[in-house]
């Protein structure tokens, strides 16, 4: 199986071509806008026939997009997760209409969720801000394109390699920074709000239970750890790996996301009987194997953002 990857020099696009290339037979393609790429696509600036013609080339059996804008103003949020998913599906419709697309979605394109409920890919997708919308926009794109398409909505990545654009490698690096001296004060935002969060290799696994399912699959599966688990004890979990001896002080006004986005939590009973999918890292694994890493990850040019 020949399978492009777009967007594998990112957090999580370096998670996911490694575990397709330990699928038997498997060939991975790297595509993307960097010199590291393998395969030259630039999904916010290319033409769609451009695309097409290196998906062409490339030949894939299946596509994987993990590129994905990690902040920035709203027209470079629009043109690389709404604008790029749009180009990708006209791409793989002309020149490899046969071949299963999956996407990474957010489960940022909900906006916020009900306090002590689970959100269903049914449940209405009420984005607040620029990058909940283009992703939304991104999925729109793909899900209407005709195409043997799937979008998996992530969750809270963390573990191994989150870049310090996201909150558990921005702890991270804050934590390193810091040194474990009791006298040490870490300076954080609000921290009341929960979180989803999910294993970046339980993100790659589904890519691949994705891409080898038989048959047509739901065009939106969620990916997420199942559960919501306050950010205060995601960041406590990481001063224990660290050592950490100081203190943490919050800022309640230091977040305007926590306030209007004070739960979220995915329910992913449909992954698991789509996809025979569950996630099997817990908190506690994530959290040390980051810690375990070292230095939090520069975000690359396809780097997915932590919502």
């Amino acid at each position: 199986m020949r399978i492009l990857v777009l967007g594998h020099t990112g957090y999580l696009g370096r998670h996911v071509s490694g575990h397709l290339r330990e699928l038997p037979r498997a060939r991975v393609l790297g595509a993307g806008r960097s010199p590291a790429a393998g395969v030259d696509i630039d999904l916010s600036r290319h033409t769609p026939d451009r695309v097409a013609e290196a998906v062409s080339a490339a030949a894939p059996d299946a596509v994987v997009n993990c590129a994905g804008a990690t902040g920035g103003d709203p027209v470079t949020l629009a043109e690389v997760n709404a604008r790029g998913p749009a180009v990708l599906a006209a791409a793989v419709r002309a020149a490899a209409p046969a071949a299963r697309l999956v996407h990474l979605g957010s489960a940022a394109e909900y906006g916020p969720g009900r306090p002590g409920r689970r959100t269903t890919e049914s449940a209405a997708t009420r984005p607040l801000g620029p990058y909940g919308a283009t992703k939304l926009a991104g999925t729109v794109a793909l899900t209407s394109a005709g195409l043997d398409a799937v979008v998996l909505r992530v969750g809270n990545p963390v573990g191994p390699g989150a870049p310090a654009t996201g909150l558990p490698g921005r702890v991270t690096a804050l934590l390193r920074a810091a040194g474990q001296g009791t006298g040490t004060v870490l300076p954080l935002g609000d921290l009341s709000a929960y979180r989803d969060f999910v294993d970046v290799r339980d993100v790659a696994r589904a890519v691949a239970l994705a891409l080898t399912a038989p048959g047509p699959l739901p065009p939106v599966l969620n990916i997420g750890g199942g559960e919501a688990v306050p950010v205060r004890t995601l960041v406590r979990k990481l001063a224990d790996a660290a050592g950490f001896r100081g203190r943490i002080e919050e800022d309640a006004a230091g977040s305007s996301r926590s306030a209007r986005v004070s739960w979220q939590c995915s329910d992913i009973t449909a992954a698991a009987r789509a996809l025979g999918w569950r996630p099997v890292h817990p908190l506690d694994a994530s959290v040390a194997a980051l810690w375990a890493a070292g230095a939090p990850a520069r975000p690359g040019p396809e780097g997915e953002r932590v919502p």
